[in-house]
């Protein structure tokens, strides 16, 4: 069904690299014939080589492999190769393996900083720090053999001329996590090492319905225009491009067929965003609200030529911040809404709560017109196309994790049952509920994706996945979502001002440079959140006595000991950093910034 790129195009998939004191190799060793990479450790400059050079006494190099050369980042002196140096095999995709990064590194070509000033080369280690954290993103996944970044359907429909041309070339630009990386490489028309990355999450699991096996991959695909961690990134650029945009597509492989579904996640699509300022939860502000019908216009169009009709579903409260947000959202949503755009909200805590997610069969019973007129791709045994995907559901909450997750897990399970009676293996009333090695893997398949997701933007997995992975909550899930909440906060405060740098950077979205009239420790950074003692110390105060008074109440309600507990956290939490970092919070290493 899926073509592989020429072969002459092919990608190495193992090489040895050789670290000489002036220069670096990239010698291929998977049995392919092809050049060796040579990049200069003075300037990052690389030229193909048809051997590695010799060694001697002077020149002994160290020697390790590496599985994929991702890219190069230019700082301010110097530029970083990096490279994938462990890899962990996950699955397959159409035939194809799939790999997860499980270690890269950044080798330094900055022989030049040698000659630098010396205020350069504090910028500079202030952004080797940066690279430090980068290192550790998590969530990366690779194919030598196939495009990661295309749904089935576009894969699909992909022209013979096309699926010639090398991965990277093939790939959607929005999914490649190593886009703006890879430009330098592009540049030296490097192609056989030029590896796509994708940023997501990648799980799949075969079970028996009967004496059928059903294979069932699910994927995510974050969009990398406006990437970022939890309260960094918010709402929509100009451009109509959304934090925490996520396409998730669930496939199955059943008795010759192939079928595919595809849902995306984003957030609110308007100017705003929460300043981070150690409240609990930051108060949401609205810039630019004039603006919001155009932004909100580019990001539907963007949406309609990519995926078809588009069925958006608001799941923020009614009232209260959020109230005021939906509100402002909707109201822009009536210059889109027509024929091919729809919009409905959809108060989750007000008709769930936080137990009863049954009721999601409400909003299901909303939208079931639309879900199934726009369908799914489908591809018979003969790999002919059978059904075409029309459409596609937009799901959002606050953060696009917990209530998203929750609601995308529903569609999906849905999405399944109407497939399996498409091809006749469920009855008309049949579900997967009465299958329970199908269903215990479902659920599990969506809740890993769902953590996977979340990890990646609040550094913590979804709340409310112990519904996701056991269809009903439990006491130890609720417990859980307390101590995740909290860990969030802290991570939100303290720890993901210097991760969204380090996005920001990888990505591109910084021009550094060094002002003459600024030094590193002088500068402060426009989002750059500082907070005094007096208002920590206040904070901790608040918590102690929402803690004592939560005690106070037990004996009528046995909940109020776990919000004793939260607040107590918090106030200690506060209390334990205050201690250990006495100036300042948010210390974050100031970038010169280009675009959000």
């Amino acid at each position: 069904m899926m073509e592989k790129a020429d072969p002459s195009q092919k990608l190495y998939t193992r090489m040895r690299l050789w670290e000489f004191p002036d220069q670096y190799v990239v010698e291929p060793t998977d049995g392919s014939c092809g050049s060796c990479l040579e990049i200069s450790r003075m300037d990052g400059s690389m030229k193909l080589i048809d051997e590695v050079p010799e060694c001697s006494s002077v020149r002994v190099p160290k020697i390790q492999t590496v599985f994929g050369v991702i890219g190069m980042l230019k700082l301010l002196a110097g530029s970083y190769l990096l490279v994938i140096t462990e890899r962990e095999c996950v699955g397959s995709y159409f035939g194809h393996p799939i790999f997860k990064v499980s270690s890269m590194k950044f080798f330094p070509c900055d022989h030049s900083l040698k000659n630098s000033p010396a205020e350069q080369k504090n910028m500079e280690a202030q952004f080797l720090a940066l690279l430090n954290v980068a290192e550790r993103t998590p969530g990366l996944y690779f194919s030598y053999d196939v495009n990661l970044t295309l749904s089935a359907q576009r894969l699909h429909d992909l022209g013979d001329e096309s699926k010639l041309l090398p991965l990277w070339r093939q790939a959607d630009p929005r999914f490649l996590w190593n886009n703006y990386m890879m430009e330098v490489m592009i540049d030296n028309k490097l192609d056989p090492f030029l590896l796509p990355v994708v940023q997501g999450s990648f799980h799949n699991f075969q079970s028996a319905i009967g004496k059928d096996i059903i294979d069932i991959t699910l994927i995510a695909r974050r969009c990398n225009r406006r990437t970022g961690t939890r309260m960094w990134r918010r709402g929509a650029d100009s451009d109509g491009f959304v934090a925490n945009f996520v396409e998730s597509e669930q496939i199955i492989q059943l008795k010759g067929y192939t079928a595919s579904f595809v849902q995306v996640r984003g957030s609110i699509p308007l100017l705003w965003n929460q300043i981070v300022d150690l409240t609990y939860k930051p108060k949401f502000e609205i810039v630019r609200i004039i603006e919001a019908p155009r932004v909100v216009e580019r990001h539907y169009l963007d949406l309609r030529k990519k995926y078809g009709n588009v069925l958006s579903i608001d799941l923020v409260n009614k009232h209260g911040g959020e109230g005021h947000l939906s509100e402002k959202f909707a109201n822009a949503m009536q210059h889109v809404v027509g024929e091919d755009a729809k919009y409905l909200h959809f108060d989750f805590h007000h008709i769930c709560g936080h137990v009863h997610f049954e009721r999601l069969s409400i909003l299901y019973d909303q939208i079931e017109d639309f879900f199934i007129k726009n369908r799914y791709f489908l591809l018979n045994e003969k790999g002919e196309k059978v059904e075409l995907q029309l459409g596609v559901v937009r799901t959002n909450c606050i953060d696009c994790l917990d209530r998203t997750n929750v609601t995308q897990s529903m569609l999906g399970r849905k999405m399944l049952e109407f497939q399996l009676r498409r091809l006749g293996i469920f009855d008309a009333e049949e579900t997967i509920s009465s299958h329970p090695n199908l269903d215990e893997s479902f659920k599990i398949l969506w809740a890993n994706h769902g953590d996977d997701i979340s990890i990646q933007y609040s550094g913590t997995p979804a709340l409310k996945g112990d519904f996701v992975r056991y269809g009903h909550r439990t006491a130890q899930g609720i417990l859980t979502d307390g101590w995740n909440a909290l860990t969030r906060y802290y991570l939100n405060n303290f720890v993901d001002g210097t991760k969204q740098d380090a996005i920001d950077l990888l990505q591109g979205h910084y021009i550094l440079s060094v002002p003459r009239d600024m030094k590193p420790s002088s500068q402060k950074g426009g989002i750059e959140t500082k907070a005094s003692f007096p208002i920590a110390l206040a904070l901790i105060m608040t918590g102690l006595f929402f803690s004592l008074l939560s005690l106070r109440k037990v004996r009528f309600d046995l909940r109020n000991l776990l919000y004793a507990m939260v607040w107590a956290s918090i106030s200690l939490g506060i209390a334990a950093f205050v201690r250990a970092n006495g100036r300042m919070f948010c210390n974050r290493p100031s970038l010169h910034q280009s675009k959000c």
